[in-house]
């Protein structure tokens, strides 16, 4: 590779860096091709885009980026695959479904939202995290209740006092 081509791979990373919110570091070695192309296809199908990069390539990009990825570039050793998405645990859930089946991929880090994960214990963690469609939805579920819970009061109450009325008149 040539030090032209080495700068443009430097340039497209960076802006992939800028660009992505979610970014996952996976390491994929030791599948065989069948494997691999299966995990190519779950990512396709969960819109997730994954990459396998050079090391110093991506660290370069990382100091190159905007964004702070704090200890993240100490995980660049050996073989990483870049995964980008636009939902925060959408790249972790798809991991832990894939290593029912394997022992790989292994998360190394990931940067979500500013935030820094290190090491693949963090899965579970990642996996938790709520998209946004799903905070909006529950923000909306508790704005909701206690106005459901004045309109049921007043219509049962509403009955009760019908039901105790009529009970006078008919007295």
């Amino acid at each position: 590779m040539t030090r032209e081509d080495k700068l443009n791979v430097i340039q497209d990373l960076t802006a992939q860096l800028g660009e992505n919110p979610v970014i996952y570091l996976a390491d994929i070695s030791g599948m065989n091709a069948v494997t691999t192309t299966a995990l190519r296809r779950a990512c396709y199908k969960a819109d997730i885009t994954l990459a396998v990069v050079k090391n110093t390539l991506l660290s370069k990009a990382m100091e190159a980026s905007d964004k702070d990825f704090g200890d993240l570039p100490s995980v660049l050793k050996g073989s990483t695959s870049l995964m980008f998405s636009e939902t925060g645990n959408a790249p972790a859930k798809l991991i832990k479904t894939f290593r029912k089946k394997s022992d790989r991929p292994l998360l190394k880090g990931a940067y979500i939202a500013e935030a820094i994960y290190i090491g693949d214990d963090q899965l579970n963690a990642l996996e938790s995290i709520k998209s946004k469609d799903e905070m909006v939805g529950e923000i909306i579920g508790l704005l909701q209740s206690p106005a459901k819970n004045v309109i049921s009061g007043l219509k049962s109450g509403g009955g009760k006092l019908a039901g105790i009325l009529k009970t006078l008149s008919e007295r």
